[in-house]
């Protein structure tokens, strides 16, 4: 099950720097944005959670981004995917998530398998309150990889993301599967 996704505003919205007018927010803005809202124990707790599926609610990010509360039940993941243009920050809000990314930029179209090097899988554990921002084209999975219990976490992107692109991998074989628009999420 997933919840219908619905505008909840979370923490203060980051602040326009004097003189700026709607500021466009940076990976920096986004990283500070998720943080203090992951640890806003009242909104992570709200969240119903599913034992079979992940659970999501849209909240207000800051400049016009485009924000996500997520539940991850144990043994679930995204998939390999991108966020195209966007930029973007996320932080684990309560349990560890596991992220697996690439360190290679991705042809924007025109492609549907490449061959990956040796050298660009990075990996890293995320426990409650740690995070990450990432650059446009980021490829990634996340995972809930616990046996036993949920983890939430907190996600930003600017601008609102307009495609994700989805990926299937085998060894050294990365292949696009699918592209999503909003309207396949929201």
């Amino acid at each position: 099950m997933s919840v219908s996704p619905a505008a909840v505003s979370a923490s203060e919205p980051t602040p326009t720097p004097a003189g700026a007018q709607n500021a466009t927010p940076t990976q920096a803005d986004l990283l500070d944005f998720v943080r203090r809202t992951a640890a806003d124990a009242d909104l992570i707790a709200s969240l119903p959670l599913d034992p079979e599926g992940r659970t999501w609610v849209r909240l207000e990010g800051p400049g016009g981004s485009e924000a996500w509360l997520i539940g991850w039940p144990p043994g679930t993941g995204t998939g390999w995917h991108d966020h195209a243009e966007s930029v973007g920050a996320f932080v684990t809000a309560s349990g560890e998530l596991q992220e697996h990314s690439l360190a290679v930029r991705l042809p924007a179209d025109g492609w549907r398998t490449l061959e990956l090097t040796d050298d660009v899988d990075r990996s890293r554990r995320l426990s409650a309150g740690k995070g990450r921002s990432f650059g446009r084209h980021h490829v990634h999975e996340v995972l809930n990889e616990a046996a036993d219990r949920h983890a939430i976490s907190v996600h930003a992107y600017y601008p609102p993301l307009p495609q994700i692109r989805r990926f299937s991998r085998s060894g050294p074989i990365l292949r696009l599967e699918q592209v999503e628009r909003p309207e396949n999420w929201q």
